[in-house]
């Protein structure tokens, strides 16, 4: 009786522990899964190149401690030079939880955009990647040197980066992506469409496709 009880209560367990991961997948799913709700560009997005009404527009979620993002900055400069006048580009932040200083290297370049100089900071903090990515805890100073680099005016952007507000700017974009779909970086919007890409050369095929079609 005993052993059969054992057995009884171990099953019982077992049944429980399936059920609430089975729970539990299914609400990550319904968290991951795009609402709809979400804007490719909204009104404060930074946009670094502008070509004017009824160009073709591309979006770039990205983390700016995410290698892949590093490997496609300098295609994406090659790009921007090569259509300019062409194309709109505009960059979204989505740091992902795996990366320690990914939401740091934003307020850094949220902070720098309100002393309008977000693009000089995007591109330096793309060339230091290697410097401050992967790190097992954040570094704030780093980015702190690179605003002194780039001659901000430092009082301010501590101010910045400890205002909870430029947390949340960060933030609307990132759950802008979640809703539409975002899941890793860079992912790229060419006129509101997500873009699916398999090999280096795709993202540039889709853009000469578009500025031609």
């Amino acid at each position: 009786m005993k052993t059969s009880f054992k057995a009884l209560i171990i099953t019982l367990a077992v049944i429980v522990l399936v059920a609430i991961g089975a729970i539990v997948f299914a609400l990550n799913q319904r968290a991951s899964a795009p609402s709809g709700d979400g804007e490719t560009v909204r009104t404060d997005s930074h946009v670094l190149d502008d070509a004017g009404e009824g160009a073709v527009t591309l979006v770039e979620f990205l983390d700016f401690e995410c290698e892949a993002c590093g490997a496609f900055h300098p295609i994406v400069e090659d790009l921007r030079e090569k259509y300019d006048g062409e194309i709109t580009y505009v960059v979204r932040y989505f740091p992902l939880p795996g990366h320690i200083n990914s939401t740091q290297a934003a307020l850094a370049a949220e902070a720098a955009a309100q002393q309008d100089r977000f693009e000089d900071m995007y591109a330096m903090l793309f060339e230091t990647q290697a410097e401050w990515g992967e790190k097992p805890v954040e570094t704030p100073e780093v980015f702190r040197g690179f605003a002194e680099q780039l001659g901000l005016d430092l009082a301010a952007y501590d101010e910045a980066v400890a205002d909870p507000v430029t947390l949340a700017r960060i933030e609307a974009d990132k759950a802008d992506g979640v809703a539409l779909g975002v899941q890793s970086t860079p992912s790229f919007f060419l006129d509101g469409t997500l873009l699916e890409l398999t090999a280096w050369g795709d993202l540039e095929a889709a853009i000469e496709k578009a500025v031609n079609g």
